[in-house]
């Protein structure tokens, strides 16, 4: 059975089409990856495409796009703000019959200075977002199926961060 997840954010150029496009790389058939901007920029931010392939991720079909492609769609399964609350940055107020969750980290999209520099903004942002993904492919299937245990992990999910790296 796949399970349909939205990735939502304001632009729809870097932090909701990093969780697509990895989602879509690792999860295989168990998943269905979109991404949607409430305010979406036209396209994908540069950095995010090149984070991306230097990882060795598909790009192909990526684009930034409004969330109102998905009003009359297959419902979703899971829906994930990925904004930055914390930087007071609106999140998209979505309903509906699917399980909402928040996984708010800082937009690299903002990273000022040097192309490395932002370029280290996407990779840190990206970092983030495996570390997440990887906690949601491993979820018990039991898990699954309960729909209290499902939010309390997701929400879980959205706090984690990747591990320190050790010289």
């Amino acid at each position: 059975m796949s399970r349909s997840i939205l990735f939502l954010c304001t632009g729809n150029s870097a932090r909701s089409v990093l969780a697509e496009a990895t989602l879509r790389a690792w999860g295989g058939d168990r998943f269905t990856a979109y991404s949607a901007g409430s305010h979406p920029t036209g396209q994908v931010n540069p950095f995010a495409l090149a984070q991306l392939r230097a990882e060795g991720m598909p790009v192909a079909g990526l684009r930034s796009k409004s969330w109102d492609e998905f009003a009359d769609a297959a419902p979703m399964d899971l829906v994930i703000t990925v904004c930055d609350a914390a930087a007071a940055q609106a999140c998209p107020v979505v309903f509906g019959d699917f399980i909402r969750s928040h996984w708010g980290l800082p937009d690299p999209a903002e990273a000022e200075g040097s192309d490395a520099d932002k370029a280290a903004a996407f990779a840190h942002a990206h970092a983030i977002v495996k570390a997440r993904v990887q906690a949601l492919l491993a979820l018990p299937g039991h898990v699954w199926q309960d729909r209290g245990m499902l939010q309390q992990a997701l929400d879980q999910i959205g706090h984690l961060l990747p591990a320190a790296r050790t010289p």
